[in-house]
């Protein structure tokens, strides 16, 4: 279902995103992204160079943003801007569970150009983990 921009309002609250994250996800990640820094595949590495363990891409975590925002429109290309801050990082320890990043949104205008903008936080082992994260988006009337 795609959400038309005469059906929102300023203060409209998306419905939440809770991801599971493990490295798994990661590995595939690196393979799509080409991104096969250590400190997202290998723990002792990634320890050595001051970090708690492996730590998802950055780049992942904005993608997830970007999934809260394209299930509710139901439309990914109706997102025509899209920007974080990255505060935390995303710890993912190989435990079996890994780690979750819950995601949330909430309507913060609703623009004459018929855009609206998105305010989103993201938080995982709660604490955010993206700053400054939002997204516009064009929907039809």
């Amino acid at each position: 279902m795609t959400v038309r921009l005469s059906e929102v309002s300023k203060g409209d609250e998306l419905p939440a995103l809770s991801v599971a994250v493990t490295r798994e996800d990661l590995v595939r990640y690196a393979g799509a992204s080409g991104d096969f820094n250590r400190i997202h595949w290998n723990e002792r590495f990634a320890t050595e160079v001051g970090l708690p363990d492996v730590i998802a891409h950055g780049m992942f975590t904005m993608a997830l943003a970007g999934r809260l925002v394209s299930e509710w429109t139901g439309d990914p290309a109706a997102i025509v801007d899209c920007s974080v801050r990255f505060t935390r990082p995303v710890v993912v320890p190989d435990d079996g569970v890994g780690a979750r990043v819950e995601l949330s949104g909430k309507v913060s205008a609703v623009n004459e150009d018929g855009t609206a903008k998105v305010l989103i936080t993201a938080r995982s082992d709660d604490q955010s983990v993206l700053g400054g994260a939002n997204a516009v988006v064009r929907l039809p009337e």
